[in-house]
């Protein structure tokens, strides 16, 4: 990487921080608001009722906050898996760091153990603080990953293999995560998480991505090798 591109893509990379760690502190100051008025005590299972139009309001910020990310990741490159691995960071910073605002607002979560009810769409889910914080580790690092890629000025493409592993862990991870219908939905103490989906679906993310990683060098020496090819039959003494 030139030193040129090294410094603007480090950053751009800042500001995409930035604003991850911005939308982690104005969701984490909303649910300041919302523990105040539903949980004084302190927020625990089983949750409790909130109308229906609060809710409704709620799963519209969710998907505005998705929106957001969005729209931020496709301002900031050109290239689709760019835009995707720009998207990643944002999410995975702006999850971390609505819990490092909430610890630093309410004290919460006591332990990276605690349950917390981490996303409405389409059904709660509900799990402890430290599965979204692995996924985010993740998806951060992946991201920073992919985009690095391309400020170098090479490419990153997707396998067949590597979406069967995408497909395969985002549904384990989400079953993980909805599969405990009562606690979400009927005011019942969550059942034991199973924490040997999170470590599945993490380890079949990270082969997909590493798959997917590999066969992306593997195109880059191939079209290597094939333009040198060329320049030595342009060159060649034994053209007329």
């Amino acid at each position: 990487m030139e030193q040129k591109s090294y410094r603007s893509f480090y950053r751009k990379l800042a500001w995409i921080f930035l604003f991850g760690i911005s939308m982690g502190y104005f969701e984490a100051s909303i649910v300041v608001y919302l523990r105040e008025l539903y949980y004084p005590e302190g927020f625990s299972f089983p949750l409790k009722l909130i109308p229906y139009e609060l809710i409704m309001v709620e799963l519209g910020r969710e998907f505005f906050s998705l929106v957001m990310i969005a729209s931020v990741a496709a301002l900031s490159a050109r290239k689709l898996w760019e835009r995707f691995a720009f998207f990643i960071i944002i999410f995975g910073v702006w999850d971390i760091f609505y819990y490092i605002w909430l610890k630093l607002t309410l004290d919460w979560p006591s332990s990276i153990f605690d349950w917390d009810v981490l996303f409405l769409i389409p059904l709660p889910w509900i799990g402890p603080v430290i599965a979204p914080v692995l996924i985010a580790v993740l998806m951060i690092v992946v991201g920073i990953m992919i985009s690095r890629r391309f400020a170098c000025g090479e490419t990153f493409t997707s396998t067949k293999t590597s979406w069967v592993f995408a497909v395969m862990a985002t549904g384990i991870i989400l079953y993980s995560f909805m599969r405990d219908i009562d606690a979400g939905l009927h005011q019942a103490i969550p059942k034991e998480y199973a924490y040997w989906m999170l470590l599945t679906g993490l380890g079949l993310y990270s082969a997909g991505f590493v798959h997917a990683y590999w066969k992306s060098d593997d195109r880059k020496k191939k079209n290597s090798n094939s333009d040198t090819t060329e320049n030595h039959l342009t060159h060649s003494p034994f053209q007329p």
